[in-house]
């Protein structure tokens, strides 16, 4: 009998024995991408950043009001013509309209006269020169003549300067020429128009818009929000695909009473003229907390029944979906409060495709 149940025993211990796996030999395997979706991803490392604030304002872009000129017609008279439109690009003394004035013939008459009186002034002075040598006259006469000289190039002086203001060369036509290279930004001249002499308003006004201004309107409850120096990222209706970037530079204090907000400046450079002065901007202004968080690319998160995923690559055999915490998303940048080590590779192109496969 005992020697019955040491050859049951042996055989069900042998039995078992068979039924452990081989190590050698094939298991199935979990989850692998094949090539084609391993070429076609792409991932984004997690990183430390400090976390940033951002904040949306409106407002509107401005010409450089430091290099604005405003264009005023020196003397009255008649348009005879205008060279150019709204919107023009001029250079720097261009002519931009020509006026026909009658004053004009005032300012050269008093050159004209101040000319013949130098003239008359240096012949005098060279008569009594001679004369004093040849004992004709007193040195005092000479000394009247050179007084008489110097009164006469004086005049000449004064005459002179004013011509050149106004920029006569011949007839009574005024030239009205650009102080600025820039953009012609207001025009109130056309041909034909009688201007008068004691006119007010200007007729031209040229911005060079090599640098504008973004113009934001800030309310009240967002004052402590703003500060100089913050970063700012201007887009428009025009180009809403392209940010500008700048930075606070001036902050108006003082509040508009019509729209109860405060106003402050962003310079911007607009060398390749897409800002256009008065066109709505979009500006978002950016500072940094003194507190640090991973990040994500905000397309590398998943959303799914109420939670957030991001799918974390290894190697194409090890690949996994991890859930994780959202801090605040800015923009194309998620910070992570859990879930993520810093370094890990997350995936930021065709994820969700990914994510699916792992969870079925």
């Amino acid at each position: 009998m005992k020697n019955i149940i040491i050859s049951v025993l042996t055989i069900l211990f042998l039995s078992s024995c068979s039924k452990k796996e081989d190590p050698k030999a094939p298991q199935s395997k979990g989850f692998e991408m094949s090539n084609t979706m391993l070429q076609s991803i792409t991932t984004a490392k997690v990183e430390q950043r400090n976390i940033e604030d951002v904040y949306s304002f409106y407002g509107k872009i401005s010409a450089d009001r430091n290099s604005y000129i405003d264009v005023y017609p020196l003397v009255g008279g008649n348009v005879m013509s205008v060279n150019v439109e709204l919107g023009d690009y001029v250079k720097k003394g261009q002519v931009l309209a020509t006026i026909r004035s009658t004053e004009l013939a005032e300012v050269q008459k008093d050159v004209s006269d101040a000319k013949t009186d130098l003239v008359v002034a240096q012949n005098n002075l060279r008569v009594a020169k001679e004369m004093y040598e040849g004992k004709l006259n007193t040195e005092r006469d000479v000394s009247e003549a050179k007084s008489q000289l110097q009164k006469a190039q004086d005049q000449m002086q004064r005459a002179s300067a004013v011509s050149t203001v106004y920029n006569v060369k011949k007839g009574n036509l005024y030239s009205v020429v650009a102080p600025i290279s820039g953009y012609i930004v207001q025009k109130n001249i056309n041909k034909d128009m009688q201007l008068r002499s004691d006119r007010s308003e200007n007729i031209f006004d040229v911005a060079n818009t090599t640098n504008v201004w973004a113009i934001m309107n800030v309310n009240e409850s967002d004052i402590d929000k703003i500060s100089l120096g913050m970063t700012a990222q201007v887009s428009t209706l025009s180009y809403p695909d392209k940010v500008f970037d700048g930075k606070i530079d001036k902050i108006f204090k003082i509040i508009d009473p019509e729209t109860n907000t405060m106003q402050a400046r962003v310079v911007l450079d607009n060398s390749n003229g897409l800002l256009i002065p008065e066109s709505k901007a979009t500006i978002k202004v950016s500072s940094s907390e003194n507190k640090m968080a991973l990040t994500a690319p905000s397309k590398a998160v998943i959303f799914d029944d109420n939670r957030s995923f991001v799918v974390v690559f290894k190697s194409r055999t090890d690949v996994k979906v991890k859930e994780v915490k959202v801090l605040k998303q800015l923009g194309d940048v998620t910070y992570i409060s859990e879930g993520l080590n810093e370094g890990e590779q997350v995936i930021t192109n065709n994820q969700l495709l990914i994510y699916r496969s792992l969870n079925n």
